[in-house]
């Protein structure tokens, strides 16, 4: 059997509960990817990162030129992808159009200190800066294989996707979702000369999507311009966003970067429920982040309390604008 063109799965025609599942022997979806294509129908796949790591090690076998895919909204730690590859690294930093336009592409290129030959700002939504990739691409290659990297969700199979469409005749084939996983083993696409390969995204367990409904996942994604929200706090007050987390804090001036259609719930009075806080101590010029929902920048220095999910990375780091 053939691999699904969409996920990467190898293909089988005996089980339906499993995964690769397909109905026929000539079919080139699985039944997984035919239904987040045709009714948006997500299945949840369970992936365990020592795969991934797996391929990370075969590629650092090899001089091809590697794409590790950033999302500048909700980036994690890329430590895991210099652990494993000697490769040369074209960064590439997508959803440019999330964050506002009125920011310097340079100064958010600078943020991302990381070893690379090169990297580079892009929205495939967008269709912003492919043609100067496409050229990276063909500058830096030592090969003619070019693998892409990066945590699920980052926008991996999407940025492929959008090269097919602009470079080659060929319509796009990989299965793209704003849920986690869709990507479950590599594939192979042909792009002239070049062979890009799509793999798995590195799941971060501390991400939130992993403990969210659809419904709710959909929602916390930005799909357009994010329009910060800048409040200035003097007496204790609590911030509660649809429940995803709360923060209490006093004397500071903070600004939420997170999706339009979140809802965030101003509360002067503050009703102690005996929820379990966190409590932080954050400086001026810091954004406080949680992870795979957005962040939130303080001007100045300040203790805040932070009640979320309790698997969910929360953790301060230097203002990204």
């Amino acid at each position: 059997m053939n691999k699904c063109q969409g996920c990467g799965i190898l293909l089988q025609t005996v089980d339906p509960k499993k995964i690769g599942y397909a109905i026929s022997e000539n079919d080139k979806l699985c039944q997984r990817c035919f239904r987040i294509k045709n009714y948006n129908d997500y299945k949840l796949v369970t992936q365990e990162n020592k795969s991934f790591i797996d391929v990370l090690k075969k590629i650092n076998q090899t001089k091809d030129l590697v794409l590790l895919v950033v999302d500048v909204f909700t980036f994690n730690d890329l430590s895991i992808f210099y652990k494993y590859l000697n490769n040369d690294i074209l960064l590439v930093i997508t959803k440019r159009d999330i964050l506002p336009k009125s920011l310097n592409d340079d100064k958010i290129l600078n943020y991302f200190n990381y070893r690379c030959i090169d990297k580079i700002l892009i929205s495939s939504y967008k269709n912003y800066n492919f043609d100067y990739l496409f050229d990276l691409i063909k500058r830096y290659k030592k090969t003619d294989n070019i693998y892409i990297v990066g945590y699920t969700n980052a926008g991996k199979s999407t940025l492929i996707n959008k090269l097919i469409y602009n470079y080659s005749n060929i319509k796009p084939i990989v299965t793209t979702s704003i849920l986690p996983s869709t990507t479950l083993d590599t594939i192979k696409i042909k792009l002239n000369d070049l062979t890009l390969i799509d793999t798995p995204g590195l799941i971060s367990k501390g991400n939130i999507i992993n403990y969210l409904e659809p419904s709710m996942i959909k929602k916390i994604i930005p799909n357009k311009e994010i329009k910060p929200i800048t409040y200035q706090v003097k007496e204790e007050q609590l911030f509660n966003v649809e429940n995803l987390f709360k923060l209490k804090c006093s004397k500071v001036n903070l600004t939420f970067y997170l999706a339009n259609q979140l809802e965030i719930k101003r509360q002067y009075k503050i009703i102690d429920l005996k929820e379990k806080y966190q409590q932080i101590n954050i400086k001026a010029n810091q954004d406080l982040v949680i992870e795979g929902l957005g962040f939130i920048k303080f001007t100045n220095d300040c203790i805040v309390n932070i009640n979320c999910l309790k698997s969910v990375n929360v953790y301060t780091r230097k203002s990204l604008i």
